[in-house]
């Protein structure tokens, strides 16, 4: 009934009361992640927001119980929010990066490899096979739940080895370059937005979906679009890259006989 008060009426006491007859259940399952060194009042928090996600996209009239689906909102919020702060380098954020994260220390102790260190290769092959992960997923992830190092620490005990830092080599290019860079490929769509006013309608959109999104539509798709056999977007499609491709050239000469002159 609370429910649909909201879902239909957007009475906020329904949707108040709602989230608040289940604020333990975010307390039991926030418990459930003490583990990671976060204070459990923010832990709690970030559940309360997946909560509130819960009760906002609840449908009752599927026949399902807010508390089960609320659970798995409850644990997204939380398990992104270990996922952020956890550690300063950014941790993976795919669905099998996620599993591994999350349940990687529940099977070290099932397997009895609780000592520090980089684990066995029998463990790490183990431990793969089960998450349906590769090993090296498994030996990096193990590596980051050690915690983070200073760059500042010493590489060996007595210290005569210098920092961590003294062997990082920064590999960015240097300033001057990455300006010469930005400058070109600045250079080089203002040359593709002029030589694209030469293209019209269909011909912008058809070029723009077929050469410049990155996801890139199917011939199929716009032959729907336009209403015309994908042979025919095919060749408007060639026809505009060409046009596009013989205003670029023609500005370009034009700008570098300019300087040169």
């Amino acid at each position: 009934m609370l429910a649909k008060r909201w879902r239909e009426h957007e009475d906020s006491e329904a949707a108040h009361k709602l989230v608040t007859s289940h604020l333990r259940l975010v307390g039991r399952i926030a418990m459930g992640y003490r583990g990671y060194g976060l204070p459990i009042g923010e832990v709690i928090s970030e559940g309360n927001v997946g909560l509130m996600q819960a009760v906002k996209k609840f449908e009752p009239e599927k026949g399902f119980r807010l508390a089960t689906y609320a659970m798995w909102w409850i644990r997204a919020s939380i398990q992104e929010y270990i996922l952020r702060s956890w550690s300063l380098v950014k941790m993976g954020t795919t669905a099998s990066q996620k599993k591994l994260f999350f349940n990687l220390r529940k099977i070290k102790g099932q397997i009895q490899a609780l000592e520090d260190g980089d684990l066995r290769p029998d463990q790490v092959e183990h431990i793969a096979t089960k998450l349906g992960v590769s090993e090296a997923d498994v030996v990096s992830m193990n590596r980051r739940l050690g915690g983070d190092t200073s760059l500042n620490a010493p590489v060996r005990a007595d210290a005569e080895g210098g920092e961590w830092q003294d062997w990082l080599v920064d590999e960015t290019i240097d300033q001057e370059t990455a300006l010469a860079e930005s400058d070109e490929l600045a250079r080089r769509r203002s040359l593709l937005a002029d030589a694209m006013e030469n293209l019209n309608d269909r011909e912008k959109r058809i070029f723009e979906a077929r050469r410049l999104l990155e996801d890139t539509l199917t011939l199929e798709q716009l032959s729907g679009e336009f209403g015309v056999s994908r042979e025919r977007i095919r060749q408007i499609e060639v026809r505009a890259f060409e046009k596009v491709q013989k205003a670029v050239r023609k500005a370009a000469e034009a700008a570098d006989m300019v300087t040169a002159d």
